[in-house]
Protein backbone atom coordinates (compact mmCIF):
# COMPACT_ATOMS: atom_id res chain seq x y z
CA UNK A 1 0.00 0.00 0.00
CA UNK A 2 1.12 3.55 -0.70
CA UNK A 3 1.78 5.74 2.18
CA UNK A 4 -0.19 8.09 2.61
CA UNK A 5 1.24 12.04 1.85
CA UNK A 6 0.69 14.24 4.73
CA UNK A 7 1.95 17.21 3.04
CA UNK A 8 5.03 19.01 0.45
CA UNK A 9 6.91 21.64 1.53
CA UNK A 10 9.32 23.46 -0.82
CA UNK A 11 12.27 25.65 0.41
CA UNK A 12 15.39 27.30 -1.15
CA UNK A 13 18.42 26.10 1.05
CA UNK A 14 22.39 26.91 0.40
CA UNK A 15 24.02 23.73 -1.22
CA UNK A 16 25.84 21.39 1.71
CA UNK A 17 25.08 23.96 4.49
CA UNK A 18 21.46 23.08 5.40
CA UNK A 19 21.03 23.29 8.89
CA UNK A 20 18.06 23.26 11.84
CA UNK A 21 17.57 26.60 12.45
CA UNK A 22 15.25 28.47 11.20
CA UNK A 23 13.56 28.42 8.48
CA UNK A 24 13.94 24.71 7.93
CA UNK A 25 13.73 23.66 11.35
CA UNK A 26 10.47 24.59 12.87
CA UNK A 27 9.29 23.89 9.07
CA UNK A 28 9.85 19.97 9.27
CA UNK A 29 9.53 20.58 13.13
CA UNK A 30 5.62 21.20 12.69
CA UNK A 31 5.05 18.10 10.44
CA UNK A 32 7.24 15.76 13.47
CA UNK A 33 10.12 14.90 10.50
CA UNK A 34 13.45 13.84 11.77
CA UNK A 35 15.61 17.24 10.94
CA UNK A 36 18.87 16.14 11.59
CA UNK A 37 18.10 13.61 9.33
CA UNK A 38 16.94 15.65 6.58
CA UNK A 39 19.90 18.13 7.08
CA UNK A 40 22.53 15.03 6.52
CA UNK A 41 20.63 13.41 3.60
CA UNK A 42 20.25 16.93 2.06
CA UNK A 43 24.04 18.07 2.54
CA UNK A 44 24.98 14.87 1.49
CA UNK A 45 23.14 14.93 -1.77
CA UNK A 46 23.82 18.55 -2.35
CA UNK A 47 28.05 19.19 -1.23
CA UNK A 48 29.40 19.03 -5.21
CA UNK A 49 27.02 22.10 -5.45
CA UNK A 50 28.20 24.32 -2.23
CA UNK A 51 28.08 28.01 -2.36
CA UNK A 52 24.87 27.54 -4.68
CA UNK A 53 20.90 27.80 -3.89
CA UNK A 54 19.25 24.45 -4.79
CA UNK A 55 15.08 24.81 -4.04
CA UNK A 56 13.98 21.60 -2.71
CA UNK A 57 10.71 19.64 -2.72
CA UNK A 58 10.12 17.24 0.20
CA UNK A 59 7.28 15.07 0.47
CA UNK A 60 6.32 14.44 4.07
CA UNK A 61 4.13 11.23 4.65
CA UNK A 62 1.75 10.71 7.07
CA UNK A 63 4.08 7.82 9.25
CA UNK A 64 6.93 11.06 9.29
CA UNK A 65 9.12 9.75 6.96
CA UNK A 66 9.94 12.31 3.80
CA UNK A 67 11.14 12.10 0.42
CA UNK A 68 12.76 14.89 -1.21
CA UNK A 69 13.76 16.24 -4.63
CA UNK A 70 16.23 18.84 -5.20
CA UNK A 71 15.63 21.21 -8.10
CA UNK A 72 17.98 23.52 -10.13
CA UNK A 73 19.10 26.88 -9.10
CA UNK A 74 16.38 29.84 -9.18
CA UNK A 75 17.18 31.60 -12.23
CA UNK A 76 18.94 34.81 -10.29
CA UNK A 77 20.80 32.36 -9.18
CA UNK A 78 22.11 31.17 -12.21
CA UNK A 79 22.53 34.38 -13.81
CA UNK A 80 24.40 35.83 -11.04
CA UNK A 81 26.67 33.18 -11.43
CA UNK A 82 26.86 33.51 -14.92
CA UNK A 83 28.07 36.98 -14.77
CA UNK A 84 29.98 36.76 -11.43
CA UNK A 85 27.68 39.39 -9.27
CA UNK A 86 26.42 39.17 -5.65
CA UNK A 87 23.42 40.70 -6.42
CA UNK A 88 20.75 42.53 -9.03
CA UNK A 89 20.44 46.12 -9.39
CA UNK A 90 18.67 47.49 -6.32
CA UNK A 91 17.19 50.68 -8.91
CA UNK A 92 16.12 49.00 -12.12
CA UNK A 93 16.14 50.18 -14.78
CA UNK A 94 17.74 53.41 -13.62
CA UNK A 95 21.02 51.02 -12.66
CA UNK A 96 22.49 48.36 -14.60
CA UNK A 97 24.12 45.12 -12.95
CA UNK A 98 25.41 43.49 -16.34
CA UNK A 99 24.69 42.31 -19.48
CA UNK A 100 23.44 38.70 -20.47
CA UNK A 101 24.69 38.01 -23.58
CA UNK A 102 22.35 36.02 -26.38
CA UNK A 103 24.61 32.57 -25.27
CA UNK A 104 24.46 33.05 -21.73
CA UNK A 105 20.43 33.61 -22.32
CA UNK A 106 20.38 30.80 -24.05
CA UNK A 107 22.25 28.57 -22.17
CA UNK A 108 20.64 29.22 -18.65
CA UNK A 109 17.62 28.63 -20.69
CA UNK A 110 18.69 25.53 -21.74
CA UNK A 111 19.98 24.62 -18.22
CA UNK A 112 16.69 25.25 -16.54
CA UNK A 113 13.83 24.38 -19.05
CA UNK A 114 12.48 21.19 -16.92
CA UNK A 115 11.90 23.61 -14.03
CA UNK A 116 10.30 26.01 -16.54
CA UNK A 117 6.73 26.10 -17.69
CA UNK A 118 7.95 26.28 -21.73
CA UNK A 119 7.57 24.25 -24.07
CA UNK A 120 10.63 25.07 -25.88
CA UNK A 121 14.28 27.18 -25.49
CA UNK A 122 12.75 30.68 -27.22
CA UNK A 123 10.10 30.14 -24.26
CA UNK A 124 12.18 29.47 -21.93
CA UNK A 125 14.52 32.31 -23.15
CA UNK A 126 11.89 34.89 -22.52
CA UNK A 127 11.47 34.05 -18.78
CA UNK A 128 15.10 34.54 -18.04
CA UNK A 129 15.08 37.35 -19.71
CA UNK A 130 11.82 38.84 -17.88
CA UNK A 131 13.92 37.34 -14.55
CA UNK A 132 17.40 39.05 -15.73
CA UNK A 133 15.26 42.67 -16.87
CA UNK A 134 13.67 43.02 -13.17
CA UNK A 135 17.33 42.08 -11.56
CA UNK A 136 18.55 45.21 -13.96
CA UNK A 137 20.40 43.19 -16.32
CA UNK A 138 20.37 44.40 -19.74
CA UNK A 139 20.13 41.59 -22.35
CA UNK A 140 22.93 42.26 -25.42
CA UNK A 141 21.50 41.16 -28.86
CA UNK A 142 23.24 39.73 -31.61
Amino acid sequence: MAKQVKTIVKVNLKAGEATPAPPLGPLLGQHGVAIMEFVKAYNDKTADKKGEVVPVVITIYEDRSFDFETKLAPVSEMIKKELNIQKGSGHTPRESAGELTDAQLTKIAEAKIQDLNAKDTEAAKKIVAGTARSMGVKIKNG
